[in-house]
């Protein structure tokens, strides 16, 4: 079942998640396989955690890798990985569902590996679930950043 938080993002922006099975969309590639997409059409949201204590989150291409260096050179801080308890407890969701526009207090920062797909698909707050957006419609649901922090 979609958040109340995420539902109501999707109905201002009169977009719809699919669902599929709980469970069944936790890695990009699990969640390109229900699909039926690229792996690289899904909108991995990854939370990471600066030397500043301060959260960041990155959103990029399900196929691609983030550059510690690159988020280090972006942001001037070096970051580390967020844990599952600290994801949960700053964005709300579980690790494998994050939705990155129902997300408070959390600069956002989408990978322009993103830009390659015509229809991109993030979570919908849930490990079953995505949204198809495209990478523009994103940027400003998030109110996002574009950046390149994907590692070549």
């Amino acid at each position: 079942m979609i958040p109340y938080n995420v539902q109501t993002v999707l109905d201002n922006h009169k977009l719809s998640a699919i669902e599929f099975e709980p469970g069944s969309t936790p890695t990009s590639l699990m969640a390109a396989e229900q699909l039926g997409v690229e792996v690289g059409q899904i909108a991995k949201s990854i939370l990471m955690r600066g030397k500043d204590d301060t959260y960041r989150m990155f959103v990029l291409a399900g196929d691609r890798k983030i550059s510690s260096g690159k988020v280090k050179r972006l942001t001037g801080v070096k970051h580390s990985l967020a844990g599952a308890v600290e994801t949960q407890e700053v964005t709300g969701f579980l690790p494998g569902s994050v939705c990155p526009f129902a997300v408070d207090a959390v600069e956002i920062f989408l990978d322009s590996s993103l830009k390659k797909w015509p229809t991109v698909y993030p979570a919908a707050g849930t490990d079953s679930s995505g949204v198809p957006v495209t990478f523009d419609q994103l940027l400003e649901i998030c109110n996002a950043v574009e950046v390149d922090v994907a590692a070549d």
